[in-house]
């Protein structure tokens, strides 16, 4: 018992496990920098970073195979390494000082990023000019939202993330009087108008059977992964209650039109819109500033000044949002990322 916990040891203190470590390590940044090209930074942080293995995918087999140990696997036996280094090996003097305080700069890097990775979540929020919001929104992911709009004062909102719409699913919620059943799903389509009089040219054409579908052609389309654009999916669910179907309906971002329908005596409204997290306070953007150098276009100050009203009412006060003066509030950090509008919507990111 005794020699193989000092096999263990030896193993996790060795050098040699050092170095095959950071060479792991430089492999993998080299090859997600490599194809960061293809799938774009988000993605390659969950393939490479994220994960405890880098997967590839059989062609034509519907297969992974995992191929390469990720970023948790090496980047947690390289803490290991590290920690148990400094136990079994290393003894404090000050003539070491430098090593062990470079060693504890990158346990706390390490350290560092594994909480960032599994705990830390970016969103974005835009204020208009003098409109409360108390929301967030994704970068990313999706939500199919269906929105019990009977009451004239509150929404109820029920959200179903867009991971579950895989086609032949059969979702039922509890704050629902009808079942959710996926008929099919693109991650990635293109929306256009059907002309006038011309017969459904395609089956997603024909899948749509309530609300503004009919009227519509989805053709899917690859997925993007550039940093500066994102994937609008489409999806067809029919809505299934107690005296039968509701219809198929087509749900998108991309439809700015609100559908509605009526259950039981109660009004509804469903749409596939990016994910959002509400908060327990709300941010009224009162000032938006953007200037510029004289004499050029090129930005000198971006600045926010929002007004923070909470829900329990111990929170009203203004806060001026600016670069590297960020809100922190509730566990959660506003920066100043953009405008639009000509100046009447601010975008934050966050944290």
């Amino acid at each position: 018992m005794r020699e193989s916990w000092n096999s263990f040891i030896r193993f996790f203190t060795s050098l040699q496990l050092t170095v095959v470590l950071l060479t792991l390590s430089i492999v993998i940044v080299v090859v997600a920098t490599l194809d960061q090209v293809n799938l774009g930074i988000w993605a390659v942080q969950e393939k490479y970073f994220k994960s405890f293995f880098v997967w590839w995918d059989i062609p034509n087999a519907g297969l992974s195979l995992p191929v390469f140990p990720g970023g948790y696997i090496v980047g947690g036996l390289l803490l290991l390494n590290l920690l148990a280094s400094h136990v079994y090996k290393f003894h404090f003097s000050w003539k070491k000082s430098g090593i062990i305080l470079t060693h504890a700069g990158l346990i706390l890097l390490l350290v560092g990023e594994l909480i960032t990775g599994l705990l830390q979540q970016d969103f974005q929020m835009q204020l208009t000019l003098r409109q409360p919001t108390n929301y967030s929104e994704s970068f990313l992911r999706n939500e199919l939202a269906i929105i019990d709009t009977t009451d004239k004062e509150t929404d109820t909102v029920t959200a179903i993330p867009e991971k579950l719409l895989t086609p032949g699913a059969s979702l039922q919620q509890p704050s629902l009087p009808f079942v959710v059943r996926v008929k099919e799903f693109y991650p990635n389509a293109a929306l256009e108008m059907r002309p006038e009089g011309d017969a459904p040219m395609a089956k997603a054409a024909q899948l749509a059977t309530a609300g503004v579908g009919p009227r519509l052609i989805a053709t899917p389309i690859p997925m993007t992964y550039k940093s500066n654009e994102r994937n609008m999916p489409t999806a067809f669910v029919e809505l299934v209650g107690a005296d039968g179907s509701l219809g198929v309906w087509m749900v998108s971002p991309q439809l700015a039109v609100d559908q509605s329908f009526t259950v039981g005596g109660r009004s509804y409204s469903i749409a596939l819109r990016v994910e959002r997290r509400y908060k327990p306070f709300t941010l009224t953007l009162t000032e938006l500033r953007h200037d510029v150098y004289p004499g050029s276009d090129i930005p000198r100050n971006f600045s926010s000044r929002v007004r923070l009203q909470s829900q329990d009412g111990k929170e009203d006060r203004e806060v001026l949002i600016f670069m590297n003066n960020p809100l922190r509030y509730g566990c959660q950090t506003f920066y100043q990322a953009g405008f639009e509008n000509n100046d009447h919507v601010t975008i934050l990111q966050v944290v």
